[in-house]
């Protein structure tokens, strides 16, 4: 639905903080959001849709109407946000759930021979639990080296039962890791005070257990109880073992949970480390998809969006904590620490911290920490939060079986005959229809082929002086074809057309996109080079090998009208077996040619998700390309304008003074230094670059890129 037929009027909407509700055409809520001023923050939802977030412009298109709840202070609204995602779980709300994934360490201390095991799922009244941890092999790791220390019941009731019935204990009450309780070898006092020391031990409240354990070794020596001795002397090994496994990050016995936040357009990972008694005592991991630091420009601002993700985590986790912890009937200081370390403080800090010292029952520390051991944890954090990212995109692109039903679901929803192994995408990048190039990547098998890449110089005509990205695809799908179909015989000249080594070097690309572009123009032939390796060893450019055949999908980046563009040139160039297709950034549609409307591909499917990689894929190499065009103008606008000065000598000049403004600096005897350079071309370099004699103003414009450049901008 059109957003602006539920539009409220701006006059009806308050000014103050309060809690909104979008609903659909069925009355379901959708979405709950906060606002410090309603009014405000509504009317940014009803603008222009092309600026929204996407995820935000399924949200208003998918809505039918809007509602609003003022509260007194931001505070409330914080809270009855939570209270609202909880109870109506909106499908566009971004939710930090745990649901079964991590494992806890489980004391059942409400039943009378009480039980170590390992557990998942919501907390129970009077059971106490330690992590969570990040693996339950962990848990057992931990157990088993204990135990011994600490020999409490691991089994179940079942076999506590059985074996109470047998008379006998079972394996562990034979090794001594567990008192065996069910055949009365200790009374349930005893085996609960051996339950509470373990208790103990895991909080970190290991010094008592230490020197105890020291005392009765040190008793049993004197005795010449050696044997008791040396069990004690092993106990206190597996004590050390498990206290290194623990070590102290946070002076001082501090309680903090450390936040960590990675984030791209689409996605966030957030980490947790839960640190008690100066131990990390616990981990956690989400990784989500957000419609965050979206301004109103349209523009993706990756510091708003990490504030935002900071304080929406920081309201759902510990809302959820506390409600467990009151569940289990534990005080809401073991759910929300006296001090929360963050990557960035949210832009309602304030009501933030004095919700969660709410929450805590007493006052709470949100802050950002700058130097000493805890910058230094929660720069380790966040490269785990990064980590976590990264692997979770590897997972979804990496994996063969997910790589196949991603082919196999753009097939289906494109209505090919088969899966497309080889696809091909193409992005334009310029500033202001200026330095235009054009990028093709290729990914075969769901993967990139580097070796296959490359880059297009675009003549500035072709937008006659403005952005034309429509001109500019259509020329790089003749350009690419166009070759495919000629015979394989090349010379230097099409190589420079189409985009290998020389053509890279002219557009001043970087020396990365250089390299891969260079990679690609080598391989990929349909047969050995004729010219290549003779060229080369002359000297002359080194021909590229030919793709040895077209692709099975074509994308261009763009809407429908880029997709048209594409289409006329298959068919005026007599090629009916290339699929085309484009994605619309914004809204991530798949547009077909001929077609009025797009395709809609499931937000979560694979398939989108490949499409996007290789879209985002396109615009880095192209974005690349354009890069090293534009700095190499910028380098050498200035010498552009002496007469007589070719590129042989302003490589020379530049090589030796390193900017354009050190060669301004230089006198005509340090020009005449250069090889090349005699005393009339440096009389005549000198005057044209001297403002004081008509020469190009000295303008940072003129100095190449980078901190030199900028360096010689201010010493001007």
């Amino acid at each position: 639905m059109d957003p602006q037929k539920y539009r409220p009027a701006t006059g009806t909407i308050p000014t103050d903080p309060g809690v909104y509700r979008f609903r659909d055409e069925h009355g379901r809520v959708i979405y709950v959001g906060k606002a410090k001023n309603l009014r405000a923050r509504l009317s940014n939802y009803f603008q222009d849709l092309t600026v929204l977030h996407p995820r935000t412009r399924q949200m208003v298109t998918s809505a039918a109407q809007v509602t609003w709840t003022v509260v007194g202070t931001e505070v409330e609204a914080l809270q009855l946000e939570y209270t609202w995602i909880k109870k109506y779980d909106p499908r566009f709300n971004v939710r930090y759930k745990d649901g079964k994934t991590y494992p806890m360490l489980a004391v059942t201390l409400n039943e009378e021979y009480p039980r170590l095991f390992v557990y998942r799922g919501p907390r129970r009244k009077g059971v106490r639990y330690f992590g969570p941890y990040s693996h339950a092999w962990a848990i057992r790791d931990t157990l088993d080296t204990l135990t011994r220390v600490f020999p409490a019941r691991t089994c179940t009731s079942g076999v506590f039962k059985r074996h109470g019935q047998l008379g006998r204990p079972c394996l562990l009450g034979y090794i001594n890791k567990c008192s065996a309780p069910c055949v009365g070898r200790v009374s349930a006092a005893e085996h609960r005070a051996i339950v509470l020391e373990f208790c103990d031990f895991l909080s970190g409240n290991t010094g008592p257990i230490v020197r105890r354990l020291k005392r009765e070794m040190t008793a049993a020596a004197e005795d010449l109880d050696f044997e008791r001795a040396a069990r004690l002397r092993d106990d206190l090994a597996a004590i050390e073992r498990t206290m290194e496994k623990q070590n102290v990050v946070l002076e001082g016995a501090a309680d903090a949970d450390v936040v960590g936040v990675e984030l791209d357009e689409l996605e966030a990972s957030v980490q947790v480390f839960h640190v008690r008694s100066g131990r990390i005592q616990g981990q956690r991991r989400w990784v989500v998809e957000h419609s965050h630091g979206v301004g109103e420009d349209g523009e993706f601002n990756t510091e708003e969006a990490e504030r935002e993700v900071v304080a929406d985590f920081l309201a759902q986790f510990y809302g959820a904590e506390v409600e467990q912890a009151k569940t289990a009937a534990e005080p809401a200081g073991v759910a929300v620490p006296r001090e929360v370390l963050v990557p960035a403080l949210p832009d309602d800090a304030e009501a933030v911290t004095e919700l969660l010292g709410a929450l805590r029952g007493s006052k709470v520390s949100l802050r950002v920490p700058q130097r000493g051991e805890k910058r230094d944890l929660a720069d380790t954090v966040r490269r785990n939060a990064m980590e976590a990212l990264k692997q979770h995109k590897m997972r979804r692109s990496g994996d063969l079986t997910t790589r196949s039903e991603a082919l196999a679901e753009i097939a289906d929803t494109i209505g090919l005959d088969e899966a497309p192994l080889r696809i091909e995408c193409v992005d334009i990048s310029h500033t202001q229809g200026t330095d235009v190039m054009a990028s093709l990547v290729v990914f075969e098998d769901g993967l990139p082929k580097k070796a296959d890449y490359r880059t297009y110089r675009i003549a500035e005509a072709a937008g006659e002086g403005h952005s034309d990205d429509v001109a500019s695809i259509a020329e790089v799908t003749r350009r690419r074809f166009r070759r495919h179909l000629e015979a394989p015989t090349q010379t230097p000249e099409d190589i420079a057309d189409e985009g290998g080594p020389a053509s890279v070097a002219g557009a001043g690309a970087t020396s990365e996109s250089a390299a891969e572009s260079t990679a690609g123009t080598a391989v990929g032939a349909s047969g050995p080079d004729p010219v290549g390796e003779a060229a080369a060893a002359d000297g002359a450019p080194k021909v590229p090998r030919r793709f040895a055949y077209p692709p099975q999908l074509y994308v261009v980046d763009g809407g429908q009208p880029q997709v048209e563009a594409a289409q006329a040139v298959l068919d005026e160039l007599g090629i009916t077996d290339v699929p085309v297709v484009g994605i619309a950034k914004r809204l991530e549609e798949i547009w077909v040619p001929g077609e009025e409307y797009p395709i809609i591909f499931p937000r979560q499917g694979q398939g989108l998700y490949m499409l996007q990689r290789l879209r985002d894929e396109a615009h880095r190499f192209a974005i690349k390309a354009h890069r090293g065009a534009r700095s190499k103008r910028m380098t050498s606008s200035a010498l552009d304008s002496v007469p007589g000065l070719g590129p042989a000598r302003k490589k020379a000049l530049l090589d030796e003074f390193g900017s354009v403004a050190a060669i301004r600096r230089a006198s005509t005897e340090d020009l005449r230094a250069v090889p090349g350079i005699g005393a009339k071309a440096a009389e005549t370099i000198a005057a044209a670059l001297s403002p004081r004699t008509g020469g190009p103003d000295r303008n940072v414009e003129d100095l190449p890129e980078g901190p030199t450049g900028e360096a010689a901008a201010r010493s001007q």
